[in-house]
């Protein structure tokens, strides 16, 4: 969404700040920029204002003001010291980046499956309808896709 909004383009920098968005999103259970209307999610993107919630640690809300840092060149993994920047942040501290790699770490939660393909953990949902167009608006353009 990032690299759409900001016309600087796409690197590295904006995995950094979709992995802070991700972040954000799992410890508070809401994305760091929500409004009603789309433009107002494009304006407080863009401004980099997020609020905070207030059981988000001191650490969490460094690591997360640096990852969602609009400016790139004060953007952790953007630095010079690339990635060692967030696996070295406080808010890691305890984390055996060895034993994720090796995938050694015991997991907190193992839901339960009743197969391959089992959704039983995911909430049930309303599916919209397919809608498929009479005509392709974009023939042209992706004659050669």
């Amino acid at each position: 969404m990032y690299s759409f909004i900001n016309p600087q383009g796409y690197n590295k920098a904006v995995d950094w700040w979709a992995f802070g968005v991700l972040v954000y999103e799992m410890a508070a259970g809401y994305p760091p920029f929500y409004a009603d209307q789309p433009i107002q999610i494009y304006e407080r993107i863009v401004s980099g204002k997020v609020r905070y919630p207030s059981h988000f640690s001191p650490e969490l809300k460094d690591l997360l003001k640096n990852l969602l840092q609009v400016d790139l060149t004060k953007r952790y993994g953007n630095l010079k010291n690339g990635v060692a920047d967030i696996k070295n942040h406080k808010w890691f501290q305890t984390t055996d980046w060895i034993a994720t790699f090796q995938r050694k770490l015991e997991v907190p939660f193992i839901p339960p499956i009743l197969g391959p393909g089992d959704a039983s953990n995911f909430d049930a949902y309303d599916e919209e309808p397919l809608v498929i167009a009479e005509t392709d608006r974009f023939e042209k353009e992706l004659e050669d896709f």
